[in-house]
């Protein structure tokens, strides 16, 4: 994690062409490191959900049968909202893995091409991440 972002910050100090201009990939890395940011920015919130969830399901666990069963909905839908929860955890660190910071850098359209794609990655990982944030908070004020 550390090394990721002294990656990131070592590469954004040449994002320039030879007339001080940003060009296209650079921009779009920029756009990549955004949305990446803010997901990043959501990780411990994330953690923290995913703990108070499973307070919430170990306590109705606890109860008697009777109340558990008329709490059944509401535990489905914990579990339901857990299961979001982890799987945004997943797939922001499964991205950070997978995404290769210097692909093409020798080639600008295939460079182009890669930070496009994983421009869309990176959005629907972070609007999971916020998907799922806004899941669990407004079940856990029920």
């Amino acid at each position: 994690m550390a090394g990721f972002i002294l990656l990131i910050s070592c590469n954004n100090s040449g994002n320039s062409d030879s007339n001080g201009r940003k060009t296209s990939s650079d921009s779009l890395m920029d756009e990549v490191m955004e949305d990446h940011n803010i997901g990043m920015a959501k990780m411990s919130k994330i953690s923290d959900a995913q703990k108070k969830v499973t307070r919430a399901i170990d306590s109705i666990s606890k109860l008697p049968a009777s109340v558990q069963k008329t709490l059944g909905t509401y535990r489905i839908q914990l579990d339901s909202v857990l299961n979001r929860l982890k799987s945004a955890d997943y797939a922001m660190n499964k991205w950070m893995e997978e995404f290769n910071m210097d692909s093409a850098k020798d080639n600008a359209n295939k460079r182009i091409e890669y930070l496009k794609s994983e421009k869309i990655k990176i959005s629907n990982v972070k609007d999971e991440m916020i998907s799922s944030l806004r899941g669990a908070d407004s079940l856990l004020k029920k």
